[in-house]
């Protein structure tokens, strides 16, 4: 089934081109473009985790979205920017130019058939920064084009509530939350009697220097673990995937609604001085 996770009647490649011609409204119709990744994901998870995440969250949001809220899943992009994991075999990765220049083609395509709301939902870390440039130069080139580079886990969900303070700082790849979603979304596919625990390792102490946050350092994935794994995916349940995946829905329903109903400043239309 080519709409994999996604509900039929939400799936973009199921209209034909007279529908869309017919569509009402279509500046306020939502487009969600998911960006995943095909990279490794320790010795237990297989490489498709950020795709079928954002795939699992967006299909179970658009069941639980209101009917009368139009919006409508893109195909995944499953490649993204990978380049931190590819000493890792299997890892299959688009440098940033490419995967720029594919989602700056996307979104101009989206434009021109009539849409004016568009969703960049990403879920894997690696490329975020893309999916900000993107958004700003498809709004630069189209002053009434709308576009939101989002990352699946941001909505507010129940994560923290069930991870460890520990798994929350450092569980970022592999770990207790990723490989709890797959028990749900793919259990056939999780080997959890293969899981490594191994968080990153060497970092520098006593710094204002991190991994991640304000003040970063560039690092590959074999800098800081041999697994491949960061975080303890030997903690997953299928129970808490599935706390985490209803809640992450219930998060992105709120935010395709909020994105259905924006309307883009226009202070530059105000006379100035008024």
């Amino acid at each position: 089934m080519l709409h994999s996770f996604i509900p039929p009647n939400r799936f973009f490649p199921y209209l034909t081109w007279t529908d869309i011609e017919a569509m009402p409204a279509k500046e306020n119709v939502v487009i969600i473009q998911p960006v995943g990744a095909i990279e490794q994901h320790g010795p237990h998870l297989p490489l498709a985790v950020d795709a079928a995440i954002g795939l699992g969250v967006l299909g179970r949001a658009l069941e639980k979205l209101p009917g009368a809220i139009p919006a409508y899943a893109l195909p995944s992009l499953y490649y993204g920017k990978s380049n931190e994991h590819w000493h890792f075999p299997g890892t299959i990765t688009l440098n940033a130019q490419t995967l720029l220049a594919v989602l700056m083609e996307v979104g101009e395509s989206i434009y021109r058939a009539g849409f004016r709301k568009l969703v960049l939902m990403n879920s894997h870390g690696g490329q975020p920064q893309v999916m900000e440039i993107v958004a700003r130069d498809l709004h630069q080139n189209h002053a009434d084009f709308a576009v939101f580079p989002l990352f699946t886990w941001r909505v507010p969900n129940l994560a923290a509530d069930l991870l460890t303070e520990k798994e929350l700082a450092l569980g970022i790849h592999a770990g207790d939350a990723e490989t709890s979603l797959l028990l749900t979304l793919l259990p056939d596919q999780v080997k959890l009697e293969r899981a490594a625990v191994e968080y990153p390792q060497d970092l520098p102490t006593d710094s204002l220097l991190s991994m991640e946050g304000k003040l970063p350092f560039a690092w590959m994935t074999r800098d800081i673990s041999q697994s491949g794994t960061l975080g303890d995916p030997t903690t997953a349940t299928k129970e808490k995937g599935d706390r985490i995946l209803e809640s992450l829905a219930e998060g992105w329903v709120r935010v395709i609604q909020d994105v259905y109903r924006f309307q883009l400043p226009q202070a530059w239309k105000r006379e100035r001085g008024t």
